[in-house]
């Protein structure tokens, strides 16, 4: 059974995921949907070297490549929310990050 992703809505109506995504090259966004659509269809079962856990009910979905590209997202029942999207830097994901999709986490409950 395949899981539901949905987008990360702020109140204002902005999708950050979405933006995130179109402003990757051609390339990149491909790599984003193949990994996308294996989320999609094996949810928490899809592991590494495609998904991380980055803190409590937190994840990670790493788009490897000429740039690293990360997802980060959460599961609720059988739907995943895509909460914040960043490009890698360093060798650790950045606290700032982390924070950034908790407190987007927070506001869906």
């Amino acid at each position: 059974m395949n899981w539901t992703i949905v987008l990360y809505e702020s109140k204002r109506g902005e999708k950050p995921v979405e933006t995130f995504i179109k402003d990757q090259s051609a390339h990149a966004q491909a790599k984003i949907l193949h990994l996308l659509n294996l989320l999609e269809q094996y949810g928490v079962g899809l592991g590494m070297p495609h998904t991380k856990l980055l803190a409590h009910h937190i994840y990670e979905l790493r788009i490897r490549g000429k740039e690293e590209l990360r997802i980060v997202y959460c599961f609720r029942k059988r739907t995943i929310y895509l909460l914040h999207g960043f490009k890698k830097q360093t060798n650790k994901t950045p606290t700032k990050e982390i924070t950034t999709a908790i407190q987007r986490l927070r506001t869906l409950t």
